[in-house]
């Protein structure tokens, strides 16, 4: 009996540290041919890239107390293979926060709808055509603070590419979010890694931006 207790016990241990990431796959990375060159054609235009990101330092989940981001990674890997500008979104909110009190935020943030302000702005948005779009899974989607950018950045009429570094949620609701936030925008040639295994992921970006066009 006391062998089952501990065994549930560790179960729902489980469940909770994981919660923050999200556990809904509903999207995927792209994988089939007829997709690939799909969305190589897509993203093929005359303008510039930019990459805009919300990357969480601190205390993460499975890698521990890092001193930069695990999206911050695949974006500076992104921005060093194609030459794509950066707009990181900043927000002093969760400096600091422990692991799960940030989940508990995050989730409290979700469930009212709130929109964090980040710092600083993005000028000559109009001279980027394809805007890849990055951060973590927080309880199923980015985090609110990115939703945030979204109201305050037309990216209408432009190629979006989302991607995103969970710990098992893949990208969650993210693209259908993008979409629904972009309803006039390309969106295409989603990507998601695992937030440890992005210091060692550099190949696997290259490989997927290769398989988009880049």
């Amino acid at each position: 009996m006391k062998t089952m207790k501990y065994i549930l016990a560790s179960a729902l241990c489980m469940l909770v540290s994981t919660a923050c990431s999200g556990s809904k796959k509903s999207e995927s990375n792209v994988n089939e041919p007829e997709a690939q060159e799909a969305t190589a054609e897509a993203v093929k235009k005359d303008g510039k890239t930019l990459v805009v990101f919300f990357s969480h330092a601190g205390d993460n989940y499975s890698v521990g107390d890092i001193k930069v981001g695990n999206t911050k990674i695949v974006a500076d890997y992104i921005s060093e293979l194609t030459g794509a500008d950066q707009f990181e979104i900043k927000t002093s909110k969760y400096d600091g926060m422990a692991y799960r009190p940030l989940c508990d935020l995050a989730k409290e943030e979700q469930q009212k709808g709130e929109l964090p302000p980040f710092e600083g702005s993005l000028e000559n948005l109009d001279q980027y055509d394809t805007v890849f779009i990055g951060g973590p899974v927080w309880w199923g989607t980015y985090p609110q603070v990115m939703f945030t950018f979204f109201s305050q950045y037309d990216l209408n009429d432009k190629t979006i590419i989302p991607f995103t570094t969970h710990e098992g949620s893949g990208l969650g609701n993210c693209v259908k979010d993008v979409k629904k936030a972009y309803p006039n925008a390309t969106v295409t040639g989603e990507f998601s890694m695992y937030g440890h295994d992005v210091r060692s992921g550099k190949k696997e970006v290259e490989k997927w931006l290769n398989k988009i066009g880049f």
